[in-house]
């Protein structure tokens, strides 16, 4: 299984625009005006006088109106209290990958327990939410005005040690796990979970867990709840070369979060730029957007951080666990 992987190329040595496609701009209302494009620029409308460009806000507020977030590591309410639910989100979110940390001394048995309540959540609010599994079933949510729901990730204390614990994580549907420290097994575990397309999570690690994970793992990484500052520029630049996604947690502070994003960026690169959950109560995602275009950011790296960077991430690991599985059943 090792030497199906090791000899199979990074698929995320792609230009930074891969995956990541411009907003159309919106369709000319009814009343014979034309909007103005996204790019904040003055458009002429139908009787040839020129609509006043788009500020900041109005721009975000447009794209994200078209192009919703997908947010990385959801917690999962206290309560499934009918009363509350669906629960708390950020108005503009279109897919979420929910957490299912638990306790250390809860183990197998309290993720079990998490993923059961994270399908009678959804199972809840199906006007609301439909489990996804595939970066396509995410599209199709979205395509029906409901938020998709993605297990994971799983917490790393979890596995057991256990390789068979991972694929039947896999087999009920997690689609990522959170890998926060690297030895013999982590090494296995990562090629595993690159042969039957689990996400590599690296939220947490430190820099040479970091480092030794993408030595290893030919999909790409996610970080659900990234701490770019925690991490050294080398190896910013080395979840760059991987094509990984680093899902920046927003808060009430936008300029803070985009500090952040600016240093991932020019780091890595925009097409390896994310966004986590907002605070509850949740803030949106207005402010954030408003302000790196204030910062120059362009329309389709706006697309990208909210939602096409994650898909392509999730997509390429797909596609590398079916290519595996294809030159198996040929050798």
């Amino acid at each position: 299984m090792a030497e199906l992987l090791d000899d199979h190329p990074t698929l995320s040595t792609v230009p930074p625009a891969a995956g990541v496609t411009t907003p159309r701009d919106p369709s000319p209302p009814l009343d014979g005006t034309a909007s103005p494009p996204l790019d904040g620029t003055a458009s002429p409308s139908l009787d040839g006088t020129a609509s006043p460009p788009l500020d900041e806000t109005a721009r975000a507020r447009a794209l994200l109106a078209a192009q919703p977030v997908t947010e990385g590591h959801t917690e999962l309410p206290e309560s499934l209290d009918p009363e509350d639910l669906p629960p708390v989100r950020a108005p503009e979110a279109g897919a979420q990958l929910w957490s299912l940390h638990v306790e250390e001394d809860e183990g197998v048995v309290g993720t079990l327990r998490r993923i059961d309540s994270v399908r009678t959540l959804v199972a809840t609010c199906p006007e609301d939410l439909r489990l996804a599994h595939t970066s396509s079933e995410l599209a199709d949510a979205r395509n029906c005005g409901r938020v998709a729901a993605l297990l994971g990730p799983v917490g790393w204390s979890a596995l057991g040690g256990s390789a068979a614990t991972l694929r039947a994580y896999h087999a009920l549907g997690v689609r990522a796990v959170n890998l926060t420290r690297f030895d013999r097994f982590a090494r296995g575990a990562v090629r595993e979970m690159n042969r039957i397309g689990l996400a590599v999570d690296l939220s947490g690690a430190d820099p040479d867990t970091v480092r030794s994970a993408l030595a290893v793992t030919r999909a790409p990484a996610l970080l659900t709840r990234a701490a770019p500052e925690a991490l050294p520029d080398d190896v910013l630049r080395l979840l760059g070369g991987n094509g990984a996604v680093l899902m920046v947690t927003v808060t009430e502070d936008p300029a803070a979060a985009a500090d952040a994003l600016d240093r991932v960026r020019e780091a890595a690169g925009p097409q390896c730029v994310g966004v986590s959950r907002a605070t509850a109560p949740a803030v949106g995602y207005v402010p954030l957007f408003a302000e790196l275009f204030r910062r120059g950011w362009t329309a389709q790296e706006l697309v990208g951080l909210a939602h096409a960077n994650a898909t392509r991430a999730l997509r390429e690991t797909e596609f590398l666990s079916r290519t595996n599985r294809i030159r198996r059943a040929a050798a």
